[in-house]
């Protein structure tokens, strides 16, 4: 495995996707330990793409149209729904002086969620993993299971890091009606962002 891939998979990881709005929103709105799920959910969602990547079934869900939009409305209607519970009032990824939701297994599963249900992860793997393997047909796939292991511990490490940061500044937050309820507006309005762009990508 090289250092090349390692800088680039970082890159990736440390841009802010869904997932670390997500686990921002957990660790703002509930805690340390939520957001420590958040990041942990977040992280093995990420198994389905990268076993699709090696085999293969990457490629027949960028070839086949119909299969590419069936999942990837269902990732824009479940973002839309991560976007109303960041509204509501005791909804999932409100930010409120009560902790909350604590199940730390349900606060995963939403995170396995928000990497299952998006399409672009599959074929994302297929595109960076290849240009860093050895050219050794025989130890192809021992090659993308070591670069997809390395490419969860970094992605688990920096979220946990952005998590815990989060959970920082909540005890700061916390008190300040206004700033909650602007909080709330923006978690929403970036995750309907997200489920807008999510529904014009292409495969």
């Amino acid at each position: 495995m090289s250092l090349q891939f390692l800088l680039t998979a970082l890159i990736v990881v440390l841009v802010p996707g869904t997932g670390v709005i997500y686990t921002l929103a957990m660790g703002l709105g509930r805690g340390r330990v939520a957001a420590l799920w958040a990041a942990l959910g977040c992280t093995f969602g990420i198994v389905p793409a990268l076993l699709a990547a090696m085999l293969g079934l990457a490629a027949a869900l960028h070839a086949s149209a119909v299969l590419f939009q069936a999942v990837k409305f269902a990732g824009v209607a479940y973002l839309l729904w991560l976007a109303w519970q960041a509204l509501k009032s005791g909804g999932a990824l409100n930010v409120q002086e009560d902790s909350g939701e604590t199940n730390g297994w349900r606060i995963a599963w939403r995170g396995v969620l928000i990497n299952v249900l998006n399409p672009k992860l599959s074929i994302f793997f297929l595109a960076l993993l290849p240009p860093f393997l050895s050219g050794d047909p025989a130890s192809v796939g021992t090659e993308m299971a070591v670069m997809g292991g390395t490419f969860m511990a970094l992605t688990f490490g920096v979220f946990v890091i952005y998590g815990l940061f989060a959970a920082q500044a909540r005890e700061v937050i916390l008190g300040n009606a206004r700033l909650m309820r602007w909080i709330n507006r923006s978690f929403a309005a970036i995750f309907a962002a997200l489920a807008g762009r999510l529904a014009l990508d292409r495969a």
